[in-house]
């Protein structure tokens, strides 16, 4: 069965979405992203995806406050993203609480740091970020493009020693309007032992059936949660 894993992103300590991460269309969906951590464990969920996105934009771990308080009044598995980009802000993501860290723009602009991550954690506790927009990896909260070939991209890093990737499809990021499914499955046809966790564009559980057939193994959701087309409580019938 796909593993459910709701996100929660954070621009001044609140939990919020934007689309095909411009900032500019940024959302409040609530002040307290704690509240919605509990929420989504008293439904059952086991996983969190926290993205910093403030960290993504200053190239430095901000909230870190907002981990610790997760992590530390929730039994939330925490993969956490956004900005990580020296030894230090991995130190600290991992001391407040983080279980994972996704890095995505350091393993482009520097792989030995990324690499250095790899072989001193264990590629499960580092998780590749995959994200693409039009198959070109995309850096920094996507507000750089590269002519990076994701099917490059995530060969390389493969060979490195990368088992987990979350790739996102920018140009469906936040629209609601279905995920990438095809693009999953070119994924998993060229490399059949990652696992994949998608992101991007989820609508409804139909869509998270969808990819479970298509064989993905995790998806990632939140803004189809938070505008009421995936209810918790739909969420945890599937996690029965």
């Amino acid at each position: 069965m796909i593993e459910l894993i709701p996100a929660i992103d954070i621009i001044n300590g609140q939990c919020v979405r934007l689309s095909k991460g411009d900032y500019d269309t940024k959302k409040v969906y609530n002040t307290n992203p704690l509240e919605v951590a509990k929420a989504f464990e008293d439904h059952g969920v086991k996983r969190l995806h926290l993205v910093d996105l403030d960290g993504a934009k200053a190239s430095h771990i901000v909230n870190s406050k907002v981990l610790e308080r997760i992590a530390t009044q929730t039994s939330l598995t925490i993969d956490f993203g956004g900005g990580l980009k020296s030894d230090d802000d991995l130190r600290i993501a991992f001391e407040c609480g983080a279980s994972m860290i996704t890095g995505g723009s350091i393993a482009v602009k520097q792989p030995e740091v990324f690499e250095r991550w790899l072989a001193t954690y264990g590629s499960d506790k580092i998780i590749l970020g995959s994200d693409a927009h039009h198959g070109k990896i995309a850096l920094n909260g996507w507000q750089e493009g590269s002519e990076i070939d994701l099917m490059d991209f995530l060969a390389g890093y493969i060979g490195r020693g990368v088992s987990k990737t979350i790739c996102t499809d920018i140009s469906k990021d936040g629209m609601l309007q279905g995920p990438s499914i095809e693009l999953y499955q070119q994924i998993l046809a060229n490399y059949p032992d990652l696992y994949l966790i998608a992101s991007g564009g989820v609508s409804s559980m139909d869509d998270i059936r969808r990819l479970d057939e298509a064989g993905v193994p995790a998806v990632i959701f939140g803004k189809a949660i938070y505008e009421g087309r995936v209810t918790l409580k739909e969420i945890e019938k599937h996690l029965c």
